[in-house]
């Protein structure tokens, strides 16, 4: 018997608890692995306090990343022992996920441990950080170097954001954090933020174009401040979007594309190739101190999950959040 948290349907409403189960409760998969760490991202908070149609199929287990080692398998990708992570593909929305003891998964969703990093620190990064990460790897290929001005991060105090304000900054970035709780510039000035705007000022309209500020931007929020960001690039600038905290709608216009030479790239982790999510974590390994990983990162048990999943919605939580399922 395990520890899982359950999403159920009551009433029309999502309903999360903390039960046991056997092992003959989880999916049929090949990989069965021990899990000793997950975390709670903004769409596991969606999910769990059932504020958006994350999930369709109850019951389930959410969670849509976690790290542990693999108990059995019956893959030959995988032996018993080996150090894992799990990010996307579904999991935690589609089929169950991280929040319980134990996992059953396909092995075409795990990566390899990297070297430096285990369990708690590969869920202190967590999908956040390897989102963060692939729009640090958008902004490089896009050519956006650590000499060609400031880098906006938007939404620079969630999850996302407090990873990508430490990788830029680590790795020569003039960085500009953008966030809606002036309380947080101590912890994101800590992190490497050099500058910061407020969100009313990001989320004022704009013209089609304004006077050029920015090299490159990781935006988390789309809508108002997307469409104010593109059209503060400057020219041959890159924005790498992730994102849609504030809202899946852009009211911009072609003149910053087409005037300006700007480029809008679509960052996705969930779907994300295994040998480019591997690149991914393998410099996430490298560039991230130890530092890192207490400045960022606290840790709660499954029973805290349902208040820091409303929490994360309300936009209440700083950094990143670990769920602890032996807790």
């Amino acid at each position: 018997m395990f520890n899982a948290l359950i999403l159920e349907q009551e009433d029309g409403k999502t309903v999360a608890t903390v039960r046991q189960l056997e092992e003959s409760d989880l999916p049929d998969e090949e990989v069965l692995v021990d899990v000793e760490m997950s975390s709670l991202n903004y769409k596991d908070g969606l999910a769990v306090t059932g504020t958006g149609k994350i999930i369709r199929d109850f019951p389930m287990v959410p969670g849509i990343d976690f790290a542990g080692t693999v108990a059995s398998s019956a893959s030959d990708r995988f032996v018993p022992g080996d150090p894992v992570i799990l990010t996307g593909w579904g999991v935690g929305e589609r089929y169950w996920g991280g929040f319980a003891r134990k996992a059953r998964v396909r092995p075409e969703w795990l990566v390899p441990m990297p070297d430096g990093l285990d369990a708690r620190k590969a869920m202190t990064i967590g999908t956040a950080g390897l989102t963060a990460m692939l729009c640090v790897m958008t902004l490089e290929e896009a050519g956006v170097k650590p000499g060609s001005g400031k880098v906006l991060v938007t939404g620079a105090a969630g999850g996302v954001g407090s990873v990508a304000v430490l990788l830029l900054s680590r790795l020569g970035y003039e960085v500009t954090a953008q966030s809606g709780r002036p309380e947080t510039r101590d912890f994101l000035a800590g992190l490497g933020a050099s500058d910061f705007v407020s969100r009313d000022e990001m989320n004022e309209p704009c013209r089609p174009l304004e006077t050029q500020r920015w090299a490159g931007a990781i935006d988390v929020t789309g809508g108002t401040i997307l469409a104010r960001v593109l059209a503060e690039m400057n020219y041959g600038g890159a924005v790498a979007a992730c994102g849609l905290a504030a809202s899946f709608k852009l009211e911009t216009t072609v003149m910053p594309f087409i005037l300006r030479n700007v480029s809008l790239r679509g960052v996705d982790s969930v779907y994300c190739p295994i040998e480019r999510r591997t690149e991914a974590w393998r410099r996430l390994a490298q560039e991230l101190p130890d530092s890192a990983f207490d400045e960022i990162g606290t840790v709660i048990g499954l029973g805290d999950v349902p208040q820091a999943a409303a929490n994360i919605i309300a936009g209440k939580i700083k950094g990143r959040t670990l769920v602890d399922p032996n807790l």
